[in-house]
């Protein structure tokens, strides 16, 4: 028998769920609805699967029939790809009518939050996912891999930079991320893939954070102090923006117009404000320290205005050093001759470059060599959908499927960094929220 989903949030993110349940997973698992606040999303995506994965159309229904979608299409789990301010409302609620969920990062936004979705689980027994695709991407399970062998003995510190490029990271700054009560902020939205990974390779959660942050980049302000103007909203039918090099146009890409567009009539949402214009509630630079319950200490810092996307990230221990360096992509301005066009819909493709090395504290140094990966965020998508929906999940010695704990130690970071920067104060995480404690899966020799 089929297991059945429902997708709940029909923007571009979802595309990657909707094609694997109508294509490669249609065998064992089914598409049984989508659900969203705006219609032609929805339609989209139906003509989508008719024309593109001969696929049935599905129902779909308003954001105010979930329960009665529940009902009529009885799904096992639902999947929850809504903006991140509302991922709880459908994860307790699918819980509360029977179902499992699986939900985009970051599992939600604040405390509140997380302790509605810890007490719906406790009630119901039901389950939850929580898709860090990140954990599956090849040169992040290498270096999984080489700290549980205990190729730098026990880790004693991280350092964590990553970097948004003007493409990418201006990107949350046109879209609602740019108001911290719809996403936490990057240091909830984005850096939780970065904390969740930085638990995951260390094997343990943070016990005390201390941040500082800023909009120092984008934002009206900013760009007057540069002797800059842009009096636009928005960018699409903006002749004044023709040559903005931070301009979006959502009439010149086809999903871009379905998806957004198209739909602004139902419920207003703009895809493209200008980076430069207000309200912007976030910030594009950010530093954040950590010490963790296992002594890890953890310095990080995320901007979201580099001209090359990717990390450097370093893992200390008691027998040496690895050192990942990653870059996904690299900016370029439009026009400029011989550069294709990203499509800032779609996922981020294959890593452009990637080195991993490991300084033994007696020893030569040495290059590890990392497995190609295709697909979505560099091989990562193929192999998390193939946990989420083959018949037989591949064995994974890594652990890298992840729970609402996991989900919560990761933004529990970005939530303490963001109070810290508010207050100037150190933050306790249990001060915040208790979490379990953690069953070690990794032996990271001393």
């Amino acid at each position: 028998m089929k297991r059945k989903y429902v997708v709940v949030g029909t923007g571009s993110r979802a595309g990657m769920y909707i094609k694997a349940l109508a294509t490669t997973y249609r065998d064992s698992c089914a598409l049984v609805a989508l659900c969203d606040r705006n219609q032609t999303r929805m339609d989209w995506y139906n003509r989508r699967l008719e024309s593109e994965f001969d696929h049935a159309p599905v129902p779909t229904y308003l954001a105010g029939e979930f329960n009665r979608m529940i009902a009529e299409t009885q799904p096992d789990t639902v999947i929850v790809a809504t903006i991140d301010a509302t991922h709880h409302l459908y994860i307790t609620r699918a819980m509360e009518l029977g179902c499992d969920a699986i939900t985009e990062k970051p599992m939600t936004v604040d405390v509140e939050k997380t302790r509605a979705i810890f007490d719906a689980i406790e009630r119901t027994g039901r389950s939850l996912r929580v898709t860090f695709n990140y954990r599956y991407a090849p040169a992040y399970t290498r270096l999984r891999e080489l700290v549980m062998q205990g190729a730098v003995g026990k880790p004693l510190s991280v350092d964590f930079s990553w970097m948004l490029d003007t493409r990418h990271g201006a990107d949350y700054f046109r879209r609602w991320h740019r108001e911290k009560h719809n996403s936490g902020g990057l240091l909830v939205h984005k850096a939780t893939h970065h904390f969740d990974l930085v638990n995951w390779w260390i094997d343990s959660y943070p016990s005390e954070v201390f941040a500082l942050g800023d909009l120092q980049f984008y934002g009206r302000a900013n760009a007057e102090a540069r002797g800059e103007r842009y009096p636009y909203a928005r960018y699409t039918g903006q002749p004044a923006a023709q040559d903005d090099p931070f301009a979006l146009f959502l009439d010149q890409d086809d999903q871009l117009r379905a998806l957004y567009l198209d739909a602004e009539a139902e419920d207003g949402y703009l895809r493209d404000r200008n980076v430069f214009g207000e309200p912007i509630t976030i910030e594009d630079t950010m530093a954040v320290t950590a010490r963790y319950r296992n002594g890890v200490i953890l310095s990080y810092c995320l901007i979201a205005y580099s001209p090359w996307e990717g990390l450097r990230v370093a893992i200390n221990g008691t027998r040496g050093r690895a050192e990942l360096e990653v870059q996904e992509t690299t900016a370029w301005l439009k026009g400029q001759p011989g550069q294709p066009e990203q499509d800032l819909a779609a996922s981020t493709g294959a890593f452009k470059r990637t080195r991993l090395k490991v300084y033994p504290m007696f020893g030569q140094p040495y290059e590890v060599e990392i497995p190609a990966g295709e697909g979505g965020h560099g091989g990562a998508d193929p192999v998390l959908l193939a946990q989420l929906f083959a018949p037989v999940p591949p064995p994974d010695p890594f652990n890298r499927a992840a729970s609402h704990i996991d989900g919560a130690a990761s933004i529990l970071t970005g939530i303490a960094a963001n109070r810290s920067i508010e207050t100037r104060q150190l933050i306790r995480i249990d001060d915040l929220f208790a979490l379990p404690e953690k069953q070690s899966e990794a032996v990271q020799p001393g």
